[in-house]
């Protein structure tokens, strides 16, 4: 990786998706640039004490800091208004999926949002594919 990429995750509820994609992205990535944006204090809490740069909760950070992203990631609810029991709201998904940033979106059937042909997968595994996805991404030139 050239250069520092702005990676932001952004997760919901108790944070445990973002805490263990923060980790492997520490682990992985040395000068990544890790944002973490919570729905609520209990995630972005979580992610922060996982190493993000940079931490912050609620709908307006969500939209300032996808205007700064190069790479999203996160459960698929972030783009699903009313995902996460209703912590997503409309202007923030609407943020995640008009960003200029690469999204890459991590398959969670919870919360009501079944996706379909994707198993119910153990979130180590899910964790283990997002960090061969980010380094595929982080090695192309296409971002």
């Amino acid at each position: 990786m050239a250069n520092a990429k702005h990676i932001l995750v952004i997760d919901g509820q108790g944070g445990q998706l973002g805490k263990e994609i923060i980790r492997g992205i520490r682990e992985r990535f040395e000068n990544a640039h890790i944002m973490a944006v919570g729905t609520n204090a209990m995630a972005t809490a979580a992610m922060l004490k996982a190493g993000a740069d940079q931490a912050a909760t609620g709908e307006n950070p969500v939209i300032t800091a996808c205007r700064k992203a190069d790479i999203i990631i996160g459960p698929i609810g972030i783009v699903i208004a009313d995902a996460f029991l209703g912590e997503v709201t409309a202007a923030m998904a609407a943020a995640v999926g008009r960003a200029e940033a690469v999204r890459l979106l991590v398959p969670m059937n919870r919360c009501d949002n079944i996706i379909a042909g994707v198993a119910d997968t153990a979130m180590s595994f899910l964790v283990q594919d997002v960090m061969k996805k980010l380094a595929a991404i982080l090695e192309s030139t296409a971002c």
